[in-house]
């Protein structure tokens, strides 16, 4: 039967199922990436406590807000808006921004996911035995630079991504997330547990757990606010394009709170993958920024784990493998923001509008991978297409977009339709409601506004 027509699987077929999926869409390269070089950055347990104290009050009262848009519209992004707005249609233009961002970020994105998929595929044939630490600097520097090899794994994951989305919410994006999920969690546990064997580990868990409050600086706060904002990926609406299938009695707060847990955790478990490897190796630092994934760990892992050539082939294989599945939880969520748009507006069918954004974003995304070697002469406004679509959507349309939502909710929408949606038509207390209400309206925007100030460089000041 056709998904389009078929209101039973335009919904997830099951609670646990509902929380796997949008956990998914949240956990992504960040947690396992950008968490711990800000972490680095930014002198370690003291930075972690100040995220985790802004997921509580600027993550998850906008996660629960795209929640509750989401699952009142019950459709797309843009009908979703509309109908929370009461039916004034000029409202539902908020919904572009979101499918024009999610495409966007889906065309950069595609391009490291496709560089992870290359490592795992590298450490799969132990490509990366008997290196020094300057081949594989070289190494990655000649991939990201091949016009074929960087393209090509990016279409690979583009089409992977399609095709679950093709398949439909239950059949494709739950099945999907029911598998990889599971998947992802058993790495980390297989990772943490090695990494914790090495030499250094006692170093990594102090750097991780002991805060010297004394290192924290405005900057530090202001990138744990950063952190604790994008790795929500709030502001594009993935999540609130997943609540559109959520049932009626599904516990919106408590599916948010599992959300923002679970990709806590993502996060911890990756610094204690990380550290404990980077500070088995003299000389490392634990701020290595970008380049620690795909420079600095091969490195580390042959280094800590050589004296025992099967543990580090596997130790390099698992952990490029999650890499991998956690690129392909997020991408699924990006290219299903844009796909539900096509089938809802336009009446499209799932599997063409589905092919159709990863045609798209294909496009986009050659444009991107070639701003690292062909075309790396090729500018815009003084950036290449890679570092331009990141602008557009990290600096611009994410911190714009969520403090536009919050507005809207905090000031236009009716507050029972609000109160009605996370206490699921009054029916369960929720007791904390009045202060999400305060934050939605009075805190979250002004903290959005500085996020938005020092991605474009206002508090730079601070940093120094």
């Amino acid at each position: 039967m056709n998904e389009t027509k078929s209101k039973d699987t335009k919904v997830f077929a099951s609670k646990i199922g509902a929380i796997l999926a949008a956990a998914g869409s949240a956990v992504g390269l960040g947690n396992v990436w950008r968490f711990p070089t800000e972490t680095g950055a930014n002198g370690g347990a003291a930075f972690i406590l100040i995220y985790i104290f802004f997921m509580l009050i600027l993550g998850v009262p906008v996660m629960l807000t795209e929640l509750a848009i989401g699952r009142h519209g019950q459709k797309d992004v843009m009908t979703s808006f509309e109908k929370m707005s009461g039916g004034r249609k000029g409202w539902r233009l908020m919904g572009l921004i979101p499918v024009v961002a999610g495409l966007l970020v889906l065309s950069y994105y595609a391009v490291v996911a496709g560089w992870t998929m290359y490592y795992a595929y590298e450490a799969a044939i132990n490509g990366f035995a008997g290196k020094d630490a300057g081949q594989y600097a070289q190494d990655f520097g000649a991939f990201s630079a091949d016009p074929i090899a960087s393209v090509l794994w990016m279409v690979v994951i583009l089409v992977m991504t399609a095709e679950i989305v093709a398949l439909g919410v239950q059949r494709g994006i739950e099945r999907a997330a029911r598998i990889m999920m599971p998947l992802l969690f058993i790495f980390i546990v297989v990772l943490v547990v090695c990494s914790l064997t090495l030499p250094g580990a006692s170093k990594g868990l102090s750097f991780l757990f002991m805060p010297d409050f004394s290192k924290v600086t405005g900057g530090t706060v202001l990138s744990a606010m950063g952190q604790a904002f994008f790795s929500l990926s709030v502001g594009i609406c993935c999540l609130c394009t997943y609540a559109c299938y959520f049932r009626k009695d599904v516990n919106l707060v408590q599916n948010g709170f599992s959300v923002a847990i679970i990709d806590t955790m993502v996060a911890l478990m990756s610094g204690l993958i990380i550290f404990p490897a980077v500070y088995s190796i003299p000389g490392l630092a634990p701020d290595a920024g970008p380049s620690l994934v795909f420079i600095t760990l091969p490195n580390v892992f042959q280094t800590a784990f050589g004296s025992v050539p099967a543990v580090a082939y596997t130790f390099s294989l698992v952990f490029y493998l999650l890499l991998v599945m956690a690129a392909l939880t997020s991408s699924i969520s990006m290219l299903e923001m844009a796909a539900a748009f096509f089938v809802e507006r336009f009446g499209w069918k799932r599997p063409v509008a589905a092919r159709s954004v990863g045609a798209i974003c294909v496009v986009l995304g050659t444009f991107c991978a070639l701003s690292f070697g062909e075309w790396q002469e090729v500018t815009l406004f003084g950036m290449g297409f890679f570092d331009l679509f990141d602008f557009i959507v990290a600096k611009l349309m994410m911190p714009v977009g969520s403090f536009l939502m919050c507005v809207f909710v905090g000031y236009v929408v009716d507050e029972r339709v609000l109160r009605n949606e996370l206490t699921n038509g009054g029916v369960l207390r929720q007791p904390l409601y009045p202060v999400y209400r305060f934050i939605i309206r009075f805190v979250a925007p002004v903290l959005i506004f500085m996020i938005f100030a020092n991605e474009l460089g206002m508090f730079d000041f601070l940093k120094k």
